[in-house]
Formats: structure tokens, C-alpha cells, sequence
């Protein structure tokens, strides 16, 4: 029933377009730059989705920034990644989670700890996320992943993410594995290639998934060419760095491609995901360039 559904939920089947943003947990315990970027973002997106340990850098729990950003109001999306935890932490943190009222998930593989700030930290790996996928649809059937029963059953909208090269065939054999098992999203990599975008779209249109579109703003051409050079699946073309070169404010630039680029996809997914690289309150100034008001 609709009405057990997480509000996330409820506004993706809607058919609502719905904003998303991402924010990083700060290295340490002061959260006031946290709040202070949670606060800009309240009436122009739908969610905000809480990094789990991005690129393998030690960071405050999401759990604990979750709760947090929920008390005030927040509508909030909890990544998990399979990296750091075993599948007893999982399912404890995922149970945890619901109980707090965090009733929406993101779920990934996570980053390598070789690429991040402990790269002598053993990765668990206990799980891919096909298996967390698995375990989370036991979890909201009322079983843990053993079998045994729960006391209490725990609601969630579940993403997934996914890049648009649909050359990639086992990326893309993986995400219908997922899509298989139930999922109520899908949020992409960084969209630059306009043309790649909508043949991944046409090629999953028959999963029937909402699809999210993942937004970087670019802040110069060094960053197009750095993100060309080591993220599979992402392809800047000469055009956007050209631009950024000739830029008397790239960061601006860097927007102004960003606000093009949802008002290019917007009728053909059913959201965008944010993901600023740092300026985290840029991301209001983005949507005001693509045409968004606050709500």
C-alpha cells in the first residue's frame, strides 16, 4: 500500500521529477557545516542521500548523520556500501536505521580502501551489493538473511546505482539482476554525454525503474580531464572542456553546463542527483539556473 511507503517512495510513484543532493559526513564531529548545507537544501530537494565513507575516506558514520538530519526534517537517503561491514553489521545497522525513522537506502559496492586515506585497511567484501539487494528484500519480508525471523518488519525504498555506458555489458548484466530482485530506483553516474544517457535510458526503459540522473558540476577543464582519464563510463567531450578553458569563472561555467544538462534530460528521467565536489552550497544556485524553485 502506498500509504506504508517511505514519502521518497510515495513521490517517485507519483511521477513527481524529484531533486536529490548529496552531502558527505564531515572527517570529525563537528556537524555545523553539515547543517548549514542541510538547511540551503530544505524546500528544493526531495532527499538528501548521506555518503557511506566516500572513495574509501574515513568519514562519520551515515547512520549517525541520518538520524540527525531527520530529526529536523529531512527527508534522507542512507547509502551502504558493502566494503566495511560484514553482514551481521548490515543488517544491525540497516535495522537500526528504520527504527529511527531512515527508511530510505542507496546500496553499492563502495570504493576500494587502496583508494582512499587507510589504504592498509582490510576491505570485508562479506556481500556484493546483488547479495545486500538480496538481503535487504528478506529483511522487508520479515526473515534476516538466515532464515530467521524478525521481530518487527522494516520498510524501505531501495536504489541502486549504475553508469549509462551500456557497452559496459556486465555493469549492465548486474544492474538486471537488480532491477530482477526489486528496486525502487536507479541513480546514475555523472551525465556529460547526452546521446550515452538516453541510449542507457531506452535500454532499461523495460525495467519499468524510475531513473535518477547523477549531476556533477565541473569547477575546471584539469577536473573534466582527471574525471575522463580515471571514471570508467564517464565521457566529457572536448566541447564542455573547451568551454571551462575559456571561462573567465570555470566554477560558474561549471554550473551553467550542469543547468543545461538537467533541462536536456529532465523529460526523459525521472529525477537528477547532485553531487557537488565540494562547493555543496552551489547546488542551490544550480537548480535556480535550471529553473527550480523551493517548495
Amino acid at each position: 500500500m502506498i500509504d506504508n511507503m517511505p514519502l521518497f517512495g510515495q513521490k517517485l510513484k507519483s511521477g513527481k521529477f524529484v531533486v536529490t543532493s548529496e552531502i558527505t559526513p564531515p572527517k570529525g564531529n563537528d556537524i555545523s557545516s553539515v547543517l548549514n548545507i542541510s538547511d540551503s537544501l530544505k524546500g528544493w530537494v526531495d532527499a538528501i542521500n548521506i555518503t557511506d565513507n566516500n572513495r574509501a575516506v574515513m568519514r562519520m558514520s551515515p547512520l549517525a548523520l541520518g538520524k540527525i538530519l531527520a530529526d529536523t526534517g529531512h527527508n534522507v537517503i542512507m547509502q551502504m556500501t558493502c566494503r566495511d561491514r560484514n553482514r551481521l553489521a548490515i543488517q544491525s545497522d540497516l535495522l537500526g536505521a528504520n527504527t529511527m525513522g531512515i527508511d530510505s537506502i542507496c546500496l553499492m559496492t563502495g570504493d576500494h580502501t587502496t583508494k582512499g586515506d587507510h589504504p592498509g585497511a582490510k576491505p570485508v567484501y562479506d556481500l556484493d551489493s546483488v547479495q545486500l539487494l538480496s538481503m535487504v528484500k528478506k529483511l522487508t519480508q520479515g526473515y534476516d538473511f538466515s532464515g530467521n525471523q524478525l521481530e518487527g518488519t522494516p520498510h524501505f525504498t531501495v536504489g541502486v546505482v549504475s553508469n549509462t555506458d551500456i557497452s559496459q555489458k556486465m555493469q549492465m548484466m548486474k544492474l538486471k539482476k537488480k532491477a530482477e530482485m526489486g528496486v525502487d530506483f536507479i541513480q546514475t553516474q555523472a551525465v556529460y554525454d547526452l546521446d550515452q544517457f538516453k541510449e542507457f535510458v531506452e535500454s532499461v526503459k523495460h525495467l519499468g525503474i524510475p531513473i535518477i540522473a547523477g549531476i556533477i558540476p565541473l569547477k575546471s577543464a584539469k577536473m573534466a580531464r582527471f574525471m575522463n582519464n580515471n571514471i570508467p563510463g564517464i565521457k566529457i567531450g572536448d566541447d564542455i572542456i573547451c568551454r571551462l578553458e575559456n571561462a573567465k569563472d570555470p566554477v560558474y561555467e561549471g554550473l551553467a553546463i550542469s543547468a543545461e544538462t538537467i533541462n536536456e534530460i529532465r523529460d526523459i528521467c525521472n529525477g537528477v542527483h547532485i553531487m557537488p565536489i565540494g562547493k555543496s552550497l552551489n547546488t542551490v544556485n544550480l537548480l535556480e539556473m535550471a529553473g527550480f524553485s523551493p517548495e
